[in-house]
């Protein structure tokens, strides 16, 4: 995948040329890291759930309520498996090619697979005991049954009892990409709708020209992280910045917001700086309530640089019909102003919380030098990222493929401080458990959002708005407050594709901008990090950290509240927003 957009790139550039078939060969790549991607990160454990029970429960509660949620996830897989070969057979006598004489087909037949995989993994991981397994399979497949032969004829009476089952087994642990999944296979069948289209829309999504910049842009991320950046950048930044009274929390920020605009605000920031910057903010006199506070804060900021993933993902979402319809480099163009002030909020509260009295270093211009030489390479990162992409010579997959290219040349060339054979590898595999498990529930969400417009609720949610609002402040004002509810009980990325289609055309009609709805989008995402009780960013740091849950949660809440004043000025003050994109495309400011 890397590979493939790099050198198309340099042939079109050098010879006027390309590889024929490639860019479909790399889109259906993409379809294959998200299946055997979220296989491994079911092997692992690491299929993201919103429950936060299991924090809490103990003993045979926690065995009972792993055993059920786990038992209703491979429930839901194996239905999805079955929907997915459905939708091979369908596709099958189409007899369409991939390439070099592959059927597309054979190619799906990964879903059918990948979901089968899934069940089974599922299955080992409800119980530790093979009485446990084999009690869960059976009741998997004792479901399984009763609902594809002694279901009713009409099922829709089946509906909310099903939905209200699958709700408190979300609740007690099962997977995000389950509970959503799940619900979309509900409404569907009791719709009297084919859950083929499921798999359609899975298959849709995952194909996509703009997403393999996704899992590019992920794995440059993942070679940063595997690498010595971490260490190198906090050196960096806490040279220059840590002079001053604030220094460290301000430094904590800058490099926060680099690691993040590579790796998604996935948490990977938190896991890889945590321990680099955790004893620095304490060194220089901070609470630990205030430390452990900024990091789980920063670890979300950066979200609206780029090449991070959430406005990519946007911009493809909201691209369904012409009239919501915006471009990746717009949103990244129309994120950059309020990005840098969620910073400089965060950075402010930082510089208040600093104790006066801190032993701060005094600023060294050979110190300062040194560690910029040191990590010059990896700072050029970004000017690749945004030299390609903005540079008019190469296509957004394209710019991540170099991206990509030019990170794993740097960490395992450069700096060989990831070695080609063992650890980079390792790093694509960490790559491909996120993508996988993030593109899973992406896929099925994007199910779940087909059946609410095939429903009409788009056009219901315009018709009630434009009905019972009647400003554009109060419709903001509603977006913010729906935003924070979703952020509490989604995951960003599914809440893009199943909230977006929603909104756009509601937004349209009180005539807001799409690359201002999508800003004001993510950064009340942003929120969901930190906002209990499924912040991801709170699980992470509580992890990370080695601190309960409520610990976290405490020293998160005032930096909770800076953010949200910023994502209130974002949301008023839309100049923020559409001042470059315009400025850009040359209409003024």
């Amino acid at each position: 995948m890397m590979a493939l957009p790099a050198a198309e790139m340099v042939l079109r550039k050098a010879f006027h040329t390309g590889l024929a078939g490639s860019t479909t060969i790399v889109q259906h790549l993409v379809l294959v890291v998200a299946m055997l991607g979220g296989a491994a990160a079911a092997r692992d454990d690491r299929l993201l759930a919103l429950s936060t029970l299991t924090y809490y429960a103990k003993g045979r509660w926690a065995a009972a309520g792993r055993a059920l949620s786990y038992g209703a996830g491979a429930l839901v897989s194996l239905f999805l498996c079955l929907a997915a070969w459905q939708y091979v057979q369908a596709m099958r006598p189409l007899g369409k090619e991939l390439a070099l004489g592959i059927p597309v087909w054979a190619v799906q037949l990964v879903m059918p697979a990948g979901f089968g995989l899934i069940a089974l993994r599922l299955v080992w991981r409800a119980g530790s005991s093979w009485l446990v397994r084999a009690l869960v399979a059976g009741l998997a497949a004792a479901a399984a049954v009763a609902l594809a032969r002694f279901a009713p004829e009409d099922p829709s009476g089946l509906r909310w009892p099903l939905l209200a089952a699958l709700l408190g087994l979300t609740a007690l642990g099962a997977p995000i990409f389950a509970a959503i999944g799940g619900a979309a296979l509900i409404l569907l069948w009791t719709q009297g709708e084919p859950i083929a289209s499921i798999p359609l829309n899975h298959s849709s999504l995952t194909t996509n020209p703009t997403l393999p910049a996704i899992p590019l842009f992920t794995l440059a991320g993942y070679f940063l992280a595997q690498g010595g950046a971490s260490r190198r950048l906090v050196r960096l930044f806490q040279a220059w910045f840590g002079w001053f009274r604030g220094g460290p929390a301000v430094a904590t920020v800058l490099v926060c917001a680099f690691f993040t605009s590579f790796t998604g605000a996935s948490g990977v920031t938190i896991l890889a700086l945590g321990g680099l910057l955790f004893p620095v903010l304490t060194a220089a006199g901070y609470a630990e309530a205030t430390a452990l506070g900024l990091l789980t804060a920063a670890g979300s900021l950066g979200l609206l640089f780029p090449p991070c993933l959430p406005p990519i993902l946007y911009s493809i979402v909201a691209g369904g019909t012409a009239e919501t319809s915006v471009r990746m480099e717009e949103m990244f163009q129309g994120g950059l102003l309020p990005g840098l002030l969620m910073m400089a909020m965060v950075c402010l509260y930082g510089v208040w919380k600093a104790p006066p009295t801190e032993g701060r270093p005094r600023f060294r211009l050979g110190e300062a030098w040194g560690a910029f030489w040191e990590a010059k390479w990896e700072l050029l990162i970004p000017a690749v990222a945004l030299g390609a992409l903005f540079g008019g010579f190469a296509t957004p997959v394209e710019a991540a493929a170099l991206t990509a290219a030019y990170a794993s040349f740097v960490e395992v060339v450069v700096y060989r401080d990831v070695h080609p054979w063992r650890e980079a590898p390792a790093a694509a595999v960490e790559c491909g458990k996120l993508v996988g498990g993030v593109l899973l529930i992406l896929g099925v969400a994007l199910g779940f959002t087909y059946f609410l417009i095939d429903v009409g609720a788009p056009d219901a949610a315009v018709a009630w708005a434009t009905r019972s609002v009647h400003s554009r402040v109060a419709f903001l004002l509603a977006v913010n407050l729906l935003l924070l509810v979703v952020g509490c009980l989604m995951d960003i990325y599914s809440a893009i594709v199943v909230v977006t289609p929603l909104l756009a055309p509601v937004a349209r009609a009180f005539g807001i901008d799409m690359v201002h709805l999508g800003v004001i989008f993510l950064t009340n995402l942003e929120l969901g990090y930190l906002t209990p009780p499924v912040g991801m960013n709170l699980f992470l740091a509580s992890y990370r950290f080695e601190k309960s849950m409520p610990t976290i949660i405490r020293a998160v809440l005032p930096l909770l509240g800076v953010m949200a004043v910023g994502v209130l000025v974002v949301t008023y003050v839309p100049a923020l927003t559409t001042f470059l994109p315009r400025l850009l495309r040359g209409g003024g400011p």
